[in-house]
């Protein structure tokens, strides 16, 4: 039997659907293509959509968000990350930074370029990227 998967998406949901959809609005400077008020976005990305929703009333307890001083040692845990390849890094590290959201690490250098870690306002893991000239 074959698994007749014809896409692939990736979402993330938040009790605080709006903060979070305000948050990729300006991080990403676009607009959600469809936009249900705290219920549900999706951004559209170079071969990727992303959505956000806010999980039904019976399923809050298991997205909730936890309290901020727990954030480095339960968030830093997570294997889940959303990578957004950038051209140049430094710009992307300042414009979450603007955003309020300044990066906590260093720029870590590998070889496949170069990366440091973020998070959005629910403390999901962002790795900002930028590839290593002609690893692309």
């Amino acid at each position: 039997m074959v698994f007749p998967c014809v896409d692939a998406f990736v979402t993330i949901a938040s009790v605080n659907c709006e903060n979070l959809v305000n948050f990729y609005t300006k991080l990403l400077e676009q607009k959600p293509v469809t936009l249900i008020p705290n219920v549900y976005a999706e951004f559209r990305l170079t071969n990727m959509r992303l959505g956000i929703f806010k999980p039904k009333n019976t399923n809050e307890s298991e997205f909730e968000v936890i309290s901020n001083d727990k954030l480095c040692s339960v968030y830093a845990k997570s294997k889940i990350s959303l990578c957004l390849e950038v051209s140049k890094l430094e710009d992307a590290i300042a414009h979450i930074t603007a955003l309020g959201y300044p990066p906590p690490g260093k720029i870590s250098i590998a070889s496949h370029g170069r990366e440091i870690y973020a998070y959005d306002p629910d403390g999901n893991r962002l790795i900002l990227h930028q590839a290593a000239t002609g690893s692309h």
